[in-house]
């Protein structure tokens, strides 16, 4: 419990950091504001941009951090994540395509989330039938799911081939963003978020007992079946509320669980919620680095205006992490 609540400090802090990590005004200006004082425009700045911006963020990496750690439990298999089943990238195929059809775009999430959705179960469900028997094999469904993942970015890519003049309305999507972001789309995903998040914390006690074996969980009358599909439902929808508000954010739902389940242990009753704190310290902590980065990028260069986004320093971060896990599980199954 105390280590909860350390890590809720920290999702706090990382909040904050993101709130006074812009450009056009300081901590000093940021606490004015909030203590109900500050200029017009810096009221504008914190409250209606950089607040749902923070909220966003720390919502997104909430979601995902469930998400990584719902496939991880019920696949059974720990290099599963939304970035690497076909899910995320599903995910941002839907959004893509809908955009290009002109039946959705970056400022309309409510028609994205649905097309999100809809492209992270295709995703899924192409990686589902390619398995087949294999599901039980952990370094199998990842081949698996890296050749999934790899032919829904091919699709992206072709979609954007086919329609050249949407490249700079989806590119976000594919990188993972938080600039922009507003009181529209935090108001879409907080109740998104929240609904699946608790459905995911209702799955808690029988993904731990599945984690246990599938064997004994079915001696014990689970429905295991019943249980994947539902886990499954769970964490699409968490990647795809997501991925509509903030694009591919590269590793986070891959590596968020590993760090949960060391924290907090194989109990997905703590876990779980371990892993919502740690996505949402993670992608907020990883968006203040973003700007701070932006500004002094922006200095350096004598730019006039550049951004980095908070997906390109959570995909670099991750790739690394995940030489790490995968080494550490591979010297585990080998000693095993």
């Amino acid at each position: 419990m105390r280590r909860l609540l350390l890590l809720l400090v920290l999702v706090v802090a990382a909040g904050c950091a993101g709130m006074t990590a812009g450009r056009a005004l300081g901590p000093a200006g940021v606490w004015e504001v909030l203590m109900g004082g500050g200029s017009p425009l810096d009221r504008h700045i914190v409250l209606e941009l950089r607040l749902p911006r923070a909220l966003v963020a720390l919502t997104a990496g909430a979601c995902l951090g469930v998400a990584g750690i719902v496939l991880q439990s019920a696949l059974a298999n720990p290099l599963a994540g939304p970035e690497v089943t076909g899910v995320a990238p599903g995910a941002v195929l839907g959004a893509v395509v809908a955009s290009g059809a002109g039946l959705a775009g970056w400022q309309s999430p409510g028609a994205v989330v649905v097309a999100a959705v809809i492209g992270g179960f295709a995703g899924a469900g192409l990686l589902w039938l390619l398995t087949g028997r294999e599901r039980a094999d952990p370094f199998g469904t990842a081949v698996y799911g890296v050749l999934v993942s790899a032919v829904l970015s091919g699709a992206t890519a072709m979609v954007l081939l086919a329609a050249p003049g949407e490249l700079g309305s989806v590119v976000q999507w594919l990188v993972g963003s938080t600039e922009g972001r507003v009181h529209d789309h935090w108001n879409l995903l907080w109740p998104w978020a929240l609904c699946w998040l608790l459905a995911a914390w209702a799955l808690a006690a029988p993904l731990t007992l599945l984690r246990c074996g599938e064997d004994e969980a079915a001696a014990r009358g689970l429905a295991t079946g019943r249980l994947r599909l539902a886990a499954l439902a769970c964490a699409v929808a968490l990647t795809a509320g997501a991925v509509a508000t903030v694009g591919a954010l590269g590793f986070v739902g891959l590596l968020v669980p590993h760090l949960a389940f060391a924290l907090y242990g194989a109990d997905l009753r703590t876990a779980l919620p371990g892993a919502a704190l740690t996505g949402a310290a993670v992608v907020g902590g990883a968006d203040a680095a973003a700007q701070a980065l932006s500004r002094l990028l922006t200095g350096v260069l004598d730019a006039d205006r550049l951004s980095v986004p908070t997906g390109a320093l959570t995909t670099c971060a991750g790739a690394a992490l995940l030489l790490i896990v995968a080494r550490r599980i591979r010297e585990e199954e080998t000693s095993a």
